[in-house]
């Protein structure tokens, strides 16, 4: 069984398209390991504030079967494959799969986004905190610990979210 982690985020119905993909990433792969919840503004766009956190599973699919499942899921969200850098229901990315180190079309493992993202880096070292970047050989506390945030300001979000 591989250990994978996968970075979530939403910035379109926030609460209802996250509380959708949990559950169906639960239906389709069992326990998961679950991040804080925390709330950024958009990166390199105008638009609404995300919501994001990210999990670990284990599974026996392939990182392509995952990165296929991921975007299956997205799509059942209502995730409109437009410009990179816009507002979106839903966004799951593969952020690692063990220690594999691989590039395959659209999938690159890690995902740089590790290293460049507060909204990844954070929740990764917060339930992955002692492993290691399979490149760098860094465990993600150290990698947050030396990370500058202050252009990237994260808040914690209670999750799940009170009842109306």
């Amino acid at each position: 069984m591989a250990q994978v982690y996968v970075s979530v985020g939403s910035n379109i119905d926030r609460q209802r398209n996250i509380a959708t993909a949990l559950q169906l990433l639960t239906e389709e792969y069992g326990e998961l390991q679950q991040s804080s919840v925390y709330e950024s503004a958009a990166v390199g766009f105008d638009s609404e504030p995300f919501y994001n956190l990210v999990l670990g599973f284990s599974t026996q699919q392939s990182p392509q079967a995952v990165q296929e499942q991921l975007h299956a899921i997205e799509n059942r969200c209502g995730r409109q494959r437009t410009a990179a850098l816009s507002a979106r229901t839903l966004d799951l990315d593969l952020l690692l799969y063990d220690d594999r180190v691989m590039t395959d079309g659209k999938l690159a493992l890690p995902r740089d986004d590790i290293e460049r993202y507060a909204f990844v880096l954070r929740p990764l070292a917060e339930i992955a905190g002692t492993a290691r970047h399979p490149v760098t050989g860094i465990s993600y506390t150290d990698m947050w610990a030396g990370f500058d945030d202050t252009a990237q300001p994260l808040t914690r979000v209670d999750w799940p979210p009170a009842a109306a």
